[in-house]
C-alpha cells in the first residue's frame, strides 16, 4: 500500500450562520484535501466499535516518512517545561478529542501503547515553531475519500504553555492548540475566515468548537447519534503495523501565521 503524508504546518500557529448540515461553499469550514483527496478516518469509524485510537508519546519515537513530526519525544518534556501537572494535561486532552466526539458520529479512545494508536500526541524532538500535524493516507485506495492511516501530533517544548485563557496570546492554550490539530487530523483544513477553532490565527475569543468547526466535522462524520459512548480510558486494541509511514513520499503543507504585534 502506497502512502503519502500531509505536513500540516504550524510554525507560529494560528491567530486568529447555517444549518448543521451546509455545505462547504455555504459554511465557515474547509475540508483537506492532500494532492487533491478529500481524506478520513473512513475504515476506522467503520470497523468493529468504530474507535479512533489516541496514544501519548512516551518515549523517543520516529517516523521517517513525516515532515514535521518526524521525531518526536515524550510529552511530559511540555509538562516540565511548563510547570503544568500531568494529570492536568491529560484532561485537556481528552477534553480536546471530546470536543469533536461530541458533535460528530466519531468515536476517541485512549490506549496505554502509544504503537497502537491511530493519533500520536507527543513532543518535538527537534523544536520548531508551535505545533505541527502530519496526516498519512493510502493515496491508492478505489475510495472518492482516501482512507487515513495515522496522523502525529507533535508540539514545541521549548515553548511555554497554559491551561485556560489570560489574554496572552504569546503563551498558547493547550486544550485550544489540541483540538486545532485533531481537526486537521480527522480531515479539516483552515478555513478562509476567521472565528473557527480551525482559522490558522490563535485568538483566544473562544475556547469550544464553533459553528463552522461542527459544520465540517457533521459533513465529514455525521451527526452525533443519541447515546454513543464518551471518550473512554485507556485500553488496549490489537497491535498495529506501522511500517506503511516509511512509504511516505509526498506532503502538502498548510502553514499558520502570526499576529502581528
Amino acid at each position: 500500500m502506497k502512502a503519502l503524508i500531509a505536513s500540516l504546518l504550524a510554525g507560529c500557529l494560528w491567530y486568529g450562520a447555517g444549518e448543521a448540515r451546509a455545505t462547504e461553499a455555504t459554511a465557515s469550514f474547509k475540508v483537506l484535501k492532500l494532492e487533491g483527496n478529500k481524506v478520513s478516518w473512513q475504515k476506522a469509524v467503520q470497523r468493529p466499535g468504530g474507535v479512533i485510537h489516541f496514544g501519548v508519546v512516551a518515549e523517543a519515537m520516529e517516523f521517517s516518512g513525516a515532515r514535521n513530526c518526524r521525531k518526536m519525544a515524550p510529552l511530559r518534556e511540555i509538562v516540565a517545561e511548563s510547570g503544568l501537572a500531568v494529570a492536568a494535561v491529560r484532561e485537556e486532552i481528552a477534553a480536546a478529542f471530546a470536543m469533536w466526539q461530541a458533535v460528530a458520529n466519531i468515536t476517541f479512545r485512549e490506549v496505554a501503547d502509544p504503537a497502537q494508536a491511530d493519533i500520536l500526541i507527543g513532543a518535538q524532538a527537534e523544536p520548531a515553531g508551535w505545533a505541527f500535524a502530519d496526516v498519512f493516507y493510502d493515496a491508492q485506495s478505489s475510495e472518492s475519500v482516501k482512507p487515513i492511516s495515522k496522523a502525529l501530533i507533535c508540539l514545541n517544548p521549548a515553548k511555554r504553555w497554559k491551561i485556560g485563557f489570560d489574554g496572552d496570546l504569546t503563551v498558547y492554550d493547550l486544550r485550544y492548540t489540541i483540538a486545532h490539530e485533531i481537526g486537521h487530523a480527522i480531515g479539516l483544513d483552515h478555513p478562509n475566515g476567521a472565528g473557527q477553532i480551525m482559522g490558522y490565527r490563535y485568538d483566544e475569543q473562544f475556547r469550544r468548537l464553533q459553528l463552522g468547526d461542527v459544520q465540517g466535522a457533521v459533513l465529514i462524520y455525521g451527526e452525533r447519534e443519541p447515546g454513543s459512548a464518551a471518550v473512554a480510558a485507556e485500553g488496549t486494541v490489537p497491535h498495529r503495523n506501522a511500517g506503511a509511514l516509511g512509504l511516505a513520499k509526498r506532503w502538502g503543507s498548510r502553514a499558520f501565521t502570526a499576529r502581528p504585534h
